[in-house]
């Protein structure tokens, strides 16, 4: 009787590490091309899993890392509430780390899940290097994205277009009137700053808008108080230049309100001088005075999915990466009401 291939030979046909050839074939974080190769091995040799690596589970932890780089920021608050949700209801516990700007931090996170401190990974990192591309290709645990990552790794991911949302938020704009817009970026280092910063240039091309230079600048962070900064000095810039300015887009709420509060400190009305949007749609713009128009990048929604790819990758182990794209939505609210003509009250 002859006997069955095993993993070994695969990995060996592949030109592969066991453990990257386990990892192919379980679904669970692996270059594309490493998929590739093991599974064309894997078929060459008729080599089939058996039915317990089949039926891959949660292991003895029970728990699930949620990873971001500030969970103060309100967006990933509603991420984590969305996860946990999800995952409550399995018995799954969510453990949350905050890893900061350091990509020390993040690496040194992604690589303990190698023994066993968690049976899997959310993460939703704003600066993806070629290390920690590498180390989550190379993790043992599942792991999901939220966010942007190389096409060619197969990896489960959910993502929002948010040079799409920047673009919703200059034509609102333009709707109402505005034509001298101004960009508050973040660090264009990151991945949403530069999509962002993609975002404002395509719309003011498309709607021919007149700015220089003097009308973007990039906030040091994505917090109130970097926005707050950002928007003291592009308003010193642009009144020293005798640049008009009548609006200003913001890469997400805490800039946003923080750009508010640098022309109210300016003179400025909000929005009868100058209308200002957010990217978010956090709670803060809701109840923050003027109330501020953002564009939702539906972060609930995209915690959820998350959440959902991860259980499912639980459960079927051996199915092909998903990529799911979450659609952005504009919330209009009081900060970008059209200027209204003298004498109307």
């Amino acid at each position: 009787m002859q006997e069955k291939p095993n993993l070994h030979q695969v990995a060996r046909l592949a030109g592969v590490s066991i453990a990257s050839a386990s990892r192919a074939l379980t679904g669970q974080s692996a270059s594309a091309e490493t998929v590739r190769k093991v599974r064309s091995a894997a078929k060459q040799l008729g080599y089939v899993p058996d039915a317990t690596a089949r039926t891959l589970r949660l292991g003895g932890t029970r728990q699930v890392v949620f990873a971001v780089d500030d969970i103060g920021n309100p967006n990933y608050v509603a991420m984590l509430r969305a996860i946990e949700h999800e995952l409550g209801h399995r018995g799954i516990r969510l453990s949350v780390s905050s890893t900061g700007r350091e990509m020390k931090q993040t690496l040194d996170l992604v690589r303990s899940l190698n023994v066993g401190v968690a049976d899997g990974l959310i993460i939703s990192p704003i600066r993806v290097t070629p290390q920690l591309r590498r180390a989550l290709e190379e993790c043992v645990v599942p792991v999901v994205v939220i966010g942007s990552l190389d096409k060619e790794v197969a990896i489960d991911r959910v993502r929002v277009n948010s040079t799409k949302a920047v673009e919703m938020a200059v034509a609102h704009l333009v709707e109402t009137g505005r034509r001298h817009i101004a960009f508050i970026n973040g660090p264009l280092d990151t991945n949403p700053g530069a999509a962002r910063q993609l975002g404002f240039e395509t719309a003011a091309s498309h709607h021919a808008l007149s700015y220089s230079s003097g009308h973007m600048i990039c906030a040091d962070d994505f917090t109130a108080a970097a926005g707050l900064a950002a928007g003291n000095k592009l308003i010193k810039n642009l009144k020293g230049a005798g640049e008009p300015i009548d609006a200003i887009v913001a890469a997400n709420d805490l800039i946003g309100v923080g750009a508010i509060s640098a022309c109210v400190g300016a003179g400025l009305q909000v929005p009868t001088d100058v209308a200002v949007t957010g990217i978010d749609d956090t709670e803060i713009a809701a109840v923050f005075n003027p109330p501020l128009t953002s564009v939702s990048l539906r972060a609930a929604k995209r915690g959820r999915q998350a959440a959902q790819l991860l259980l499912k990758r639980f459960e079927e182990p051996f199915r092909d990466p998903e990529l799911l794209t979450v659609d952005p939505v504009l919330k209009v609210r009081a900060s970008t009401l059209p200027p209204q003509p003298e004498g109307t009250y």
